[in-house]
């Protein structure tokens, strides 16, 4: 919006302030703060908003860690609400608007946190785990993601020297060979982002556990994206140029600046919990960025915690029921370490730790060609 604001002002000629909104950097700084400061201005009262409405809160698993039953019962959920307030606020204000990438990452991020917010509600009426039914989730997740990644093939900002970029994936080491899918590509973006989100969603167990580590994978993207999209960097990194797509580092901002918000709530004690409104628009916010900057591999890095907590997920079902075994005391793994004694902020802060040094690998790939 400003930035409009700043091209129609500009055009009568140079206005000093004015012209620090042309700066990416600029403006996905202010996205940080802006994200930051509304999610912390809602947060209080929506949280007592939200306790008035809920009444028991969110069901916790009867399965589950047995302190988690007493401790965090009653505690209120669609704290995503809050986040997406402040990413949208920071990137609708901050970022520019008529960007096709952009566009594509809000699409996916509203439609992933309109998902969820029917889950959470569904869970909260029923006081029950289940929500929406999976089938059904699913394939609107598949819908919403394939039709946000058609809107970057069909009118996305493909180099010259590459113009089958928009179906294409970029692999790192390589340092210019693509494989173009074509129109499969659609489906494998849909994977990327669908698995992102669901990723995500199988994380945000523990109070703060799934917060950081989105935030860190937006930082690492930010940079990506703003690497990518800016000529010289991406010719001296020798990385796919996408003209365009740097802007959405003002969305990545944004992200961080709203999980910032959050967890000034979301801190153990969790005095809300993010919900499916949340980690499902942040993981498939996510996974568009990494689709948009065309870094998808790398994400199975920089997300490398993410795909830990689904493979723990899908090996203890597939051992259950081939051998009638369980791998892990619990899963997803944060709480396997629970059940083996670890305090929930020992799981917790070695779990950030993890996902700091996967995006540091992450983004060394960007030198690895």
């Amino acid at each position: 919006m400003l930035y409009w604001l700043y091209e129609q002002l500009s055009a009568g000629g140079y206005i000093p302030v004015i012209n620090l909104f042309k700066y990416l950097t600029f403006r996905t700084g202010l996205a940080i703060l802006t994200a930051q400061l509304v999610v912390v201005a809602l947060g209080s009262r929506f949280i007592r908003w939200m306790q008035a409405r809920q009444g028991r809160g969110q069901p916790i698993r009867s399965d589950g860690i047995e302190r988690h039953v007493v401790e965090k019962a009653g505690t209120p959920t669609m704290g995503g609400v809050m986040i997406l307030a402040g990413l949208f606020a920071g990137t609708l204000l901050w970022g520019d608007l008529r960007n096709i990438y952009v566009i594509a990452v809000l699409v996916v991020t509203a439609g992933y946190g309109v998902l969820g917010f029917l889950d959470d509600y569904a869970k909260v009426t029923r006081q029950t785990t289940a929500g929406v039914s999976g089938k059904l989730r699913l394939a609107l997740e598949i819908a919403v993601a394939a039709g946000a990644t058609l809107m970057i093939v069909l009118w996305g900002n493909a180099p010259p020297e590459a113009p089958e970029l928009g179906t294409s994936v970029a692999f790192p080491i390589f340092k210019q060979f693509l494989l173009n899918l074509g129109w499969f590509y659609l489906a494998f973006a849909a994977f990327v982002v669908v698995g992102a989100a669901n990723a995500v969603n199988f994380t945000d167990g523990l109070d703060g556990l799934a917060t950081v580590p989105v935030m860190i994978a937006a930082a690492a993207y930010g940079v990506i994206a703003y690497l990518v999209g800016n000529f010289v960097f991406a010719e001296y990194l020798q990385v796919h140029f996408v003209p365009g797509v740097g802007e959405v580092a003002v969305f990545c901002g944004a992200m961080i600046g709203a999980g910032l918000g959050f967890l000034w709530y979301n801190a153990p004690p969790a005095k809300i919990f993010m919900g499916d409104t949340g980690s499902l628009a942040l993981g498939g916010g996510i996974g568009m960025v990494a689709v948009a900057t065309k870094h998808e591999i790398v994400l199975a890095i920089i997300g490398g915690l993410f795909v830990l907590e689904t493979l723990s997920v899908m090996i203890q079902v597939v051992s259950f029921k081939l051998t009638g075994k369980r791998v892990f005391r619990m899963a997803p793994i944060h709480h396997h370490f629970e059940k083996l004694g670890w305090a929930e902020s020992t799981v917790v802060i070695r779990f950030w730790i993890i996902a700091v040094m996967l995006a540091m690998i992450g983004l060394a790939t960007l030198k690895l060609r």
